[in-house]
């Protein structure tokens, strides 16, 4: 069932019913009104014959029954009945109803001084007893009369709560169809939009037409989860594409290199051939680790953290990068408090920074116009800051908003071997150690990365 016909549904069914029961509550009332304001009339009538009659018993019976053909159009359908203290009838009103005797004697054997008053029912006609002290004289009077005006009240009260309820009832049912609309438009307006969604598309945010309520909410929360869906996907996508297309030329590469290196005969140039595969083949490593170790966060997966001490495994990755580029050379400058090792230390994946220092200062070695590079580390109470400074070919101010996107590549790198994945990776690195990357040029030919720790404030 949707929800709009279960918002019309529960609505108008607990409306419906709650109106129901007080139209039938308030008919009950009245039903229960009438049948006691009609007995206490025929009690009255019952002691005012019963007074009457003690005051004129001497008079003749021709009175009394004069008496009673002009009073006996008070009830409709009526029958009186009045005994005397030995249950001898001294009175009947001239009228075809009767009373059977059997319930005039059972009536009678009721109604004694402790209990002086008798209702029931027959049929639609109501019978009551009643026993009567008067004068010192004992009566009992039982009379059974229709309430005509007070059925007839009742059958116009019934008509008038039915044409209520049905009235009420099909007001309810539109007013609760169109809040049904009001309330479901918006969730199957996104309903459709999700169900239409293509990721194939640029991304188009989900908009619904009211605001301010949880639908909003939901639709904004949904926008969310498509954007960062949309980027996976993308990202996925183009990254196999990608990488699969950029990683054919160097093992392309790596195979013909040895190939050749099969039918080489000197063995300076073999040497030469060799270390060229190590650092290939070294470089295609570092980066199918980075890939490794970035899906396993990109799949959820909580990173295991330890303290790093951040200048020393800066000089770890300094050492092993010497080894293969022993020509360049890396200077390290510490500018703040040098003496408290906590402001040099952060919680963090050692693997994962070694890997994003490590493309850091490879970019400094492959830019660098002079073979050399500075690292300075920058220290102070709310955060460690690292700049990685090279002298070469700039980042135009243009591209610089293009830097940290996938497979983007500046003009400075062409003729440069990459993948154009590196600071889009070394970016993902340092923003899940709450961290901060960013690149400036101070002027025509100084890179400079600067990346920045905060420490977290107590």
């Amino acid at each position: 069932m949707s929800i709009r016909r279960k918002i019309l549904l529960y609505f108008s069914a607990t409306i419906i019913s709650l109106l129901g029961m007080t139209l039938f509550f308030i008919y009950t009332l009245f039903y229960e009104y009438r049948e006691e304001e009609f007995q206490q009339k025929q009690k009255q009538k019952i002691t005012s014959t019963i007074k009457f009659l003690t005051e004129i018993r001497q008079v003749d019976e021709s009175i009394i029954q004069a008496m009673d053909r002009i009073s006996i159009n008070e009830f409709y359908d009526e029958k009186l009945l009045i005994f005397d203290h030995s249950k001898t009838l001294i009175y009947s009103s001239i009228d075809d109803l009767q009373i059977l005797d059997e319930d005039v004697n059972n009536i009678l054997k009721v109604l004694t001084i402790a209990n002086p008053w008798l209702e029931t029912k027959a049929d639609l006609y109501d019978v009551v007893g009643v026993y009567v002290k008067y004068n010192s004289n004992t009566y009992y009077g039982i009379n059974k009369a229709f309430d005509e005006s007070g059925y007839s009240k009742l059958d116009f009260l019934r008509y008038v709560l039915l044409i209520t309820f049905f009235g009420i009832s099909l007001v309810v049912v539109l007013i609760a169809y169109y809040l049904s609309r009001i309330i479901a438009e918006p969730i199957v307006d996104i309903t459709e939009k999700i169900t239409n969604y293509n990721f194939d598309t640029l991304y188009i945010p989900i908009e619904v037409k009211r605001s301010e309520n949880e639908i909003v909410v939901l639709a904004e929360q949904f926008n969310k989860l498509m954007k960062r869906m949309k980027e996976a996907v993308s990202f996925q996508k183009h990254a196999i594409n990608h990488i699969s297309h950029e990683l054919k030329t160097p093992i392309a590469v790596l195979v013909s290199n040895f190939e050749r290196m099969e039918n080489e005969t000197d063995l300076e140039v073999l040497k030469s051939q060799i270390n060229r595969q190590k650092e290939d083949t070294k470089n295609l490593s570092e980066i199918i680790n980075l890939l490794l170790e970035l899906s396993k966060t990109d799949a959820g997966h909580s990173i295991p953290k330890t303290n790093i001490r951040v200048d020393e495994l800066i000089f770890d990755t300094m050492d092993e990068l010497l080894q293969l580029y022993p020509d360049f050379e890396f200077s390290v400058d510490y500018v703040g408090q040098t003496d408290n090792e906590s402001l040099l230390t952060i919680q963090g994946s050692a693997p994962l920074l070694k890997a994003a220092f490590m493309n850091l200062m490879l970019n400094s070695i492959h830019y660098s116009s002079n073979k050399e590079a500075s690292i300075h580390i920058i220290t102070d109470e709310k955060q460690l800051q690292v700049d990685f400074i090279n002298e070469g070919p700039v980042i135009s101010i243009d591209e610089q908003k293009f830097l940290f996107q996938h497979f983007f590549r500046g003009e400075n790198s062409k003729g440069k071997s990459g993948f154009g994945l590196g600071l889009v990776f070394i970016s993902k690195i340092i923003s899940q150690h709450q961290g901060l990357i960013s690149y400036h040029t101070d002027h025509k030919n100084l890179n400079t990365f600067t990346v920045i720790f905060p420490f977290q404030s107590n």
